[in-house]
Order: C-alpha cells, then structure tokens, then sequence
C-alpha cells in the first residue's frame, strides 16, 4: 500500500452549490404573491382590524380570486 500524500488528505471536497433562485430565495408562489398584496391592501383600508382578522379576510379572498388556481367559482 502505497503512502497519502499530504495534500490529498488536507483536500476538501467540492463544496455543492445551490440551483435555483437568485440570493438563495425560493420563487413566491401565486398565494404568496397574492398575501403580500391583500395584506398590504387590507392595512390601508382597514386599519383597525387586527393582523389575524385581515389574514382570515385575505384567505377568504384568496377561495374566489382568479390568480388562484383551485378557485371556486
């Protein structure tokens, strides 16, 4: 058996980079995209509603909105 040398045992191993988004991101889906905006549009409108009623409210708009693809019509 023949002796390691010193530099292939003090290599590393290539390091795997990551496919996909840019900046280490994962893509927003369409109901993320579609809570970011709902969310920011009910802030405005209504403003003294709590942050857990505007979230019901988003999601319910989230059931009839034609971005959503499983929508009920």
């Amino acid at each position: 058996m023949a002796p390691a040398t010193a530099s292939s045992s003090t290599e590393k191993p290539a390091k795997k980079t990551k496919s996909g988004a840019k900046n280490g991101r994962k893509r927003l889906t369409p109901f993320n995209k579609f809570m970011q905006t709902e969310m920011a549009k009910l802030k405005e409108t209504e403003p003294e509603k709590t942050h857990q009623q505007r979230f019901k409210q988003a999601t319910a708009n989230w059931k009839t909105s034609p971005i959503n693809p499983k929508a009920v019509t």
